[in-house]
């Protein structure tokens, strides 16, 4: 199983290189248009590889998309949270119960009620 992840992400890796250098070319991306950021007065533009563009917008697509499901599923994770809790507090119960059940009684029938 470690050899198949590993060759996929050397895959990947091939992958992302290949891409990288196909790409080299110096590119500028700006953040509004130019229509709009003359008579604003602003205009914030940044050069650099096309391919850090594409690896940037990839990871921050990932990075949204990841924090997205993390909020979608918070519901989820509370109320796990809270039957786990419930789950803990009827075990003390069930144990609290067979004590009480077993006193004065013998030490070994208890035990073996207990088992069964």
């Amino acid at each position: 199983m470690k050899y198949i992840r590993y060759t996929f992400w050397a895959i990947v890796a091939i992958c992302l290189i290949i891409v990288g250098m196909a790409n080299r070319g110096i590119v500028t991306l700006r953040a509004m248009p130019e229509a709009l950021a003359g008579p604003l007065g602003i205009s914030p533009d940044i050069e650099l590889p096309l391919f850090m563009a594409i690896f940037i917008g990839v990871g921050l697509g990932l990075l949204i998309g990841f924090l997205w499901e993390w909020v979608r599923e918070h519901r989820m994770r509370s109320d796990m949270k809270a039957k786990g809790r419930e789950v803990d507090a009827l075990k003390r119960q069930v144990d609290n119960l067979q004590t009480e059940k077993h006193e004065g009684k013998d030490e070994i029938v208890a035990l073996l009620d207990k088992a069964s």
